[in-house]
């Protein structure tokens, strides 16, 4: 008879339509970079800056709503932040200056902290067994590469028929429609309330007197340095400095007849093999130390990245590229949070992951900023570029003196 759990749990599902509506989402704003300008005549940092900023408020908000989740419970606090994001979309809608995109975006940031990875991550690892964690941990965070791969054609799709700010409110719609699921995700009873105000401190206090916690909150940052910045700007990055695409060759006789669309491409193959690399280290850090993981995959990017900028850009360097960063792209996602669980217990995961996702998203914010204004002062990406080789090196090398244990002296969940 087999004993073993099913992996796929109603948890988990519920999980994974939360993390591919919110971040499909997410991934459609360069859609509407265009439509934004041109109506209003805006310079194209202005709406650049809703973006870097939304990065930041997902930051920010990302450790208060695991808080929140830990003292209120994850569905009302999920609830919370699927409201705010709506509501975010909705003022967005009605925005005509670049100041209130910007400020809109705060709560666009909130909305995503609250219905993205770091409660969802925290509920499907409570619910899941450890035989499964860190493949539950992957699968949602695979999800999240779905909602890239598949947000931004429906908002082009929809563009041709909506405006830009009725597509912002079937968006909001969206995010409202989702919680309809919400019944299904009942994930193991928290600690009692008197339980988490008398230890919340004190294993908060515990984690940052830990090296490797701020090993692990370090290391992040790397990631979302490099995510966001290739996100934000390598398709321009690709139409300014790609080699022509031969006539009559694969890409063109596939559509792909302009660096371009050669740029647009790139960011769906990043998206497509990232559900491969993920689901791989899912796997692995079942099997292997995660220290030893994150390692490997911040040294895989460094090396990608390097030969990439080294080496002639031709559409065939794209096209790799592309799916060796993809492979690469969203595998910290499940094996960091793991390390988390992991070291510091289940309990209070939401909080803990989240302080450390602030690092990644100060380097989301970093990322998308610092290409643009790099750019505006040097007329391209090269240094910028750089940056991110030098900081995922860094990242490399940090994990590796992370202890992976139980911290001593913390309760068992």
């Amino acid at each position: 008879m087999d004993t073993r759990s099913p992996l796929f749990t109603p948890v988990l599902l519920v999980g994974c339509a939360f993390v591919i509506v919110s971040f499909g989402i997410r991934a459609t704003f360069g859609v509407f970079q265009i439509p934004i300008a041109e109506e209003f005549g805006w310079l194209r940092a202005e709406f650049s800056l809703a973006i870097a900023i939304q990065n930041l408020a997902w930051g920010i908000g990302q450790p208060l709503f695991g808080a929140m989740a830990e003292k209120i419970g994850d569905r009302k606090a999920i609830v919370l932040g699927a409201v705010v994001y709506a509501l975010g979309l909705m003022l967005t809608a009605q925005s005509t200056t670049p100041l209130e995109q910007q400020l809109y975006a705060w709560f666009i940031g909130f909305g995503i902290a609250g219905t993205g990875f770091g409660i969802i991550l925290a509920v499907v690892g409570r619910a899941s067994t450890a035989e499964n964690r860190s493949m539950s941990l992957a699968v949602v965070s695979a999800s999240g590469s779905a909602g890239q791969i598949f947000g931004p054609p429906i908002a082009e799709w929809m563009l041709g028929f909506l405006t830009w700010q009725s597509t912002f409110l079937v968006f909001a719609a969206a995010i409202l429609l989702v919680l309809l699921t919400l019944p299904l995700m009942r994930a193991p009873a928290m600690a009692s309330k008197a339980e988490l105000e008398e230890s919340l401190g004190e294993i908060l206090v515990k984690a940052f007197k830990d090296p490797s916690y701020t090993f692990i909150y370090l290391g992040f940052f790397s990631c979302g340095y490099q995510v966001a910045f290739i996100t934000a700007h390598f398709p321009a990055f690709v139409t300014e400095l790609c080699g022509p695409i031969m006539p009559g060759g694969m890409l063109d006789n596939m559509g792909i007849s302009t660096t371009s669309a050669l740029g647009a491409v790139a960011i769906s193959l990043i998206g497509i093999a990232n559900i491969g690399g993920t689901l791989l280290a899912g796997w692995a850090g079942k099997h292997w130390p995660k220290k030893y993981l994150l390692a490997g995959i911040y040294t895989g990017r460094t090396i990608v990245a390097a030969l990439f900028i080294i080496f002639p850009i031709t559409p065939e360097s794209v096209i790799l590229f592309s799916i060796a960063m993809g492979s690469l792209w969203l595998a910290t996602i499940p094996l960091t949070s793991g390390l988390v669980a992991h070291i510091y217990g289940l309990r209070y995961m939401g909080t803990l992951y989240g302080i450390v996702f602030l690092s990644h998203q100060l380097g989301s914010f970093l990322g998308v900023w610092l290409g643009g204004r790099m750019y505006d002062i040097y007329g391209d990406y090269t240094l910028v570029w750089w940056i991110g080789v030098g900081v995922g090196a860094f990242s490399a090398i940090i994990h590796l003196p992370i202890r992976e244990r139980r911290l001593e002296g913390l309760r068992t969940a």
